[in-house]
């Protein structure tokens, strides 16, 4: 595969990866369906404006692609109104998976949630370290959409033979993100919503790369994240804090992720490169 399309090339997560690929290799082909057209423009190739929840335009974005990262929906919930939420990440999404078997694409990597793991967690988690098993739980329209879509995929995938890795992704944080932790460790409530978890963005470049190249077959999930919590304090300390009824299901190392990311370790020889703490000074620890 040295051909990837890259849908929602110039968000948060988008543009990492059109970086990432860049640097290893890979042609890219970017398509948004906001940001700076031009050539080559910030991403370092042309930006294709498309709308992706119109299949033809899915079908042209990813033609003359051998593969197809997705990051194309509505990010988050909150970012619109929760009925147009789901109705345009679910056209969005069957758009690109059908693209991707009408044109015989090798690969789909495309962005689920951790919200499809029942976030946030006003009703603590049934355990924890939260991982795959820990499905479906949505509780907001975004999150139905990123469930709906690993359905999607997993009858696309069979009915074409396409393998399909879902990355259930947690909060991105990019370098200038980090200035803000130290305001999370005064209330251990803040972030609980799901489990102080964080990834870096460019650990979310690799992980889509890796994604690409793992020797998978049919429809996969699996959850990206840090290894570590975004707070300053053991992860035990954390649950008994605020989930203390919570299940702990094994012996958590001290600052230990609560997103179990085992699964994409097995799966896809993941291992997050980056934290908070090489960024944050001391003075603030």
């Amino acid at each position: 595969m040295t051909t990837v399309a890259v849908t929602g090339a110039f968000g948060k997560a988008g543009r990492a990866v059109v970086a990432d690929l860049l640097a290893h290799g890979y042609q890219v082909v970017a398509t948004d369906a906001a940001g700076p057209t031009g050539d080559p423009g910030p991403l370092g190739v042309p930006l294709l404006r498309a709308e992706l929840t119109d299949y033809g335009q899915a079908l042209e974005a990813l033609a003359g692609a051998d593969a197809v990262v997705h990051l194309g929906n509505i990010p988050a919930p909150g970012h619109a109104p929760g009925p147009h939420t789901l109705n345009a990440n679910n056209a969005a999404n069957a758009n690109v998976f059908l693209a991707a078997q009408r044109l015989g694409l090798q690969r789909v990597v495309w962005a689920s949630s951790e919200t499809t793991l029942g976030l946030p967690f006003d009703v603590p988690p049934r355990y924890a370290p939260v991982d795959e098993d820990h499905f479906p739980v949505p509780t907001s329209t975004y999150a139905l959409s990123k469930v709906v879509g690993e359905q999607m995929a997993e009858h696309i995938s069979a009915w074409s033979g396409i393998p399909f890795v879902g990355l259930r992704l947690s909060n991105i944080f990019r370098l200038e993100d980090y200035a803000a932790v130290p305001g999370f460790w005064g209330d251990a409530r803040l972030r609980s919503w799901n489990l102080w978890g964080y990834i870096d963005a460019r650990d979310v470049a690799a992980a889509f790369r890796l994604a690409l190249e793992a020797d998978v077959t049919g429809s996969r999930n699996v959850i990206i994240a840090a290894a570590d919590t975004i707070m300053d304090r053991p992860s035990a300390d954390l649950l008994a804090e605020v989930f203390p009824d919570v299940e702990i299901t094994r012996t958590l190392g001290e600052f230990e992720t609560l997103l179990a990311i085992d699964g994409a370790r097995r799966l896809l020889g993941f291992e997050p490169a980056h934290s908070w703490r090489d960024h944050v000074g001391p003075a603030a620890r």
